[in-house]
């Protein structure tokens, strides 16, 4: 799995300006005096992974030779400033070139020169309220990421996870994970076993690419929380993966998941996730929901009801509708959804 850093970059004048002329539009390595600047080395590198001859760089002071001697190509950059995650990319390559660095960004004049340079495979602006990762298990609200900062790993999968961010290289290792299995299917030969399908003995080249950040279940979730005019929302870390909203009550609570779209896939996604959050759910689980943009059919409406499942969807701006499951059918499942619950 990737590591994930959290790079402010937005929050005084002199980091605006560096955004905007590296991270805003590519740089070209390619054209003098800039490209005399780069070691042979650090010229090849950056040809394999940009071809086109331009990237998107940042760059770190001598503060942090340790932190960045860390880092490694497809590693995910969260860039910070203002209360906002203002861009996600990945990692391509990486090197300490004081004169190269001052090519692009003027010295900073207490820590000195941004000399630990790396490229882009990928970058997408973004707008995301740090109110979204504090609502993430395990961070803190207030917290307003001050300083270079590499997440530990349960942090880093939470934080893919909870913005909805798919990485280059858990991409590829998925990939790599079914290649052997539909090979061996297709030529009727025999499947290896798990153990050698998880060792990642398959190479692979990191490539530019449009980075996939998916937030329509993060702004879907954010306009119905605002709609129960719930101001600090919370999610839950199960076995299971994390919750999208977790609502206690006295009673028990209340499960959320909330999917980008309505047809019979996501109508089903929502049906296992549910069901598989349940059993770990403190509380005890008394309610499950799945969120939707729109009505799903009745045919998947009928089938979140047949498990007890209650479906939220959206009418208008701010307007939710609730199709519950009968009450009798949610009151008979719950011993189901409960059972291996803790405590």
């Amino acid at each position: 799995m990737p590591l994930v850093v959290i790079q402010p970059s937005y929050g005084n004048p002199a980091a605006r300006r560096h955004w905007k002329d590296t991270l805003d539009i590519p740089v070209d390595f390619t054209t003098d005096p800039r490209a005399d600047l780069l070691t042979p080395d650090q010229r090849k590198q950056l040809n394999e992974f940009h071809p086109s001859g331009a990237a998107r760089f940042w760059g770190a002071t001598s503060a942090q030779d340790k932190q960045m001697e860390r880092l490694s190509p497809g590693d995910i950059v969260l860039f910070t400033g203002k209360n906002h995650v203002r861009g996600i990319g990945e990692i391509g390559v990486l090197f300490r070139n004081a004169p190269f660095a001052n090519s692009m960004w003027s010295a900073d004049p207490k820590k000195g020169s941004w000399h630990n340079v790396y490229s882009l495979l990928s970058f997408i602006p973004v707008q995301i309220h740090y109110q979204e990762i504090w609502a993430l298990p395990g961070f803190n609200t207030g917290d307003n990421f001050m300083g270079l900062r590499i997440l530990n790993a349960e942090k880093a999968a939470t934080i893919l996870d909870g913005l909805g961010i798919e990485s280059q290289v858990d991409t590829e290792h998925d990939r790599n994970l079914h290649e052997p299995v539909a090979r061996a299917l297709r030529t009727h030969t025999d499947i290896v076993d798990g153990e050698a399908l998880h060792t990642p003995t398959t190479q692979y080249a990191l490539k530019e690419r449009e980075l996939v950040v998916h937030r329509t279940e993060a702004l879907l979730l954010q306009e119905y929380t605002q709609s129960l005019g719930i101001e600090q929302p919370k999610r839950l870390r199960t076995p299971a993966g994390i919750t999208d909203l977790h609502l206690p009550s006295p009673d028990g609570s209340e499960v959320v998941e909330a999917k980008r779209d309505s047809t019979r896939r996501f109508v089903r996604e929502a049906l296992a996730q549910l069901l598989d959050y349940a059993s770990h759910t403190p509380g005890p689980a008394t309610r499950l929901t799945a969120l939707f943009p729109t009505r799903p059919t009745d045919q998947g409406l009928a089938l979140l009801h047949r498990y007890g499942i209650d479906c939220v969807y959206r009418t208008h701006p701010l307007t939710f509708e609730r199709a519950a499951a009968p009450e009798k059918t949610r009151t008979g499942m719950m011993l189901f959804w409960q059972q291996g619950q803790p405590g």
